[in-house]
């Protein structure tokens, strides 16, 4: 991994803060609106996930969606601003955390939060007294990112029939057929060119740690990730924001002028509400 130094790792960290607070709007009112409707579904045909059974929280209902509804809404602004970064930023992830087990108890299971939930967990642990959290916090959600690409692969080889059998299948042609944009549409009749495309995403995808990589060829490879996510939106209109948000850790974010949102504390400048 590249060294940087704590100072701007720290105001990356700020941005990161930024962005991922900001979005929780953009997921719970745009994305995924239709949780608050599982707060109406029969009980019966609710499927609590594993630390929903181990924590024994209880079904969605009305007031429990609302009240997750209110709270994660309001947490996630006041930890936006970097007021109470710590207390508010538990709550984000604890409330954050209850919205996709209301989300996902009935069923199918996104995995484009999970470097998401991993950013919420760690982002009120950075201290600015102690630069080196906000290193721990960057670095947390890059490997989470990583890790989601490398856990694919694994999901595509044990639910895909072994992973040979999901390259030669028609899992992007299929997805094409279903739910293909104009570009998707001309593809389906060079169903080759999708063939091939699956063996290029799964080489994407095992290539992931290169992210890691300081310079150019990490650089190379995040630019690859990005077109890989632009295609897939192009051609079956499927975004991974959550996990795309994410990404923005390994950008340069400390290089964004910070204007007033910087203070003097013991003769070193450092973001205001990073504490």
């Amino acid at each position: 991994m590249a060294s940087v130094t704590a100072e701007p790792m720290v105001q990356r960290v700020l941005w990161l803060r930024r962005l991922v607070y900001a979005f929780v709007w953009v997921d719970v009112l745009v994305l995924t609106p239709w949780v608050r409707d599982h707060g109406h579904v029969p009980r019966d045909l609710y499927r609590p996930l594993l630390l929903e059974r181990v924590l024994h929280l209880p079904a969605p209902t009305p007031r429990l969606v609302g009240v997750v509804l209110v709270a994660l809404l309001a947490s996630s602004a006041v930890a936006a601003v970097g007021r109470a970064p710590r207390l508010a930023g538990v709550a984000v992830f604890a409330l954050y955390l209850e919205w996709m087990f209301i989300a996902f108890s009935y069923g199918k299971v996104d995995h484009d939060r999970f470097t998401f939930l991993v950013a919420l967990a760690v982002l009120p642990t950075v201290d600015h007294l102690r630069r080196d959290t906000a290193v721990f916090a960057v670095r947390a959600v890059q490997v989470a990112a990583v890790l989601t690409y490398l856990l694919s692969v694994y999901a595509k080889h044990r639910f895909g029939g072994g992973l040979e059998t999901w390259l030669d299948s028609t899992t992007l042609l299929r997805a094409v057929v279903r739910r293909g944009t104009f570009i998707g549409d001309v593809l389906a009749h060079q169903p080759w060119m999708l063939h091939v495309a699956q063996y290029l995403v799964v080489g994407m995808e095992m290539a992931s740690p290169l992210l890691l990589v300081p310079g150019r060829v990490g650089k190379a490879m995040l630019a690859a990730v990005v077109a890989f996510h632009l295609a897939t939106f192009a051609t079956v209109t499927i975004l991974f924001l959550p996990h795309v948000v994410c990404l923005t850790a390994f950008l340069p974010l400390e290089k964004i002028e910070l204007g007033p949102f910087r203070m003097r504390r013991r003769g070193a400048t450092v973001p205001e509400g990073v504490v």
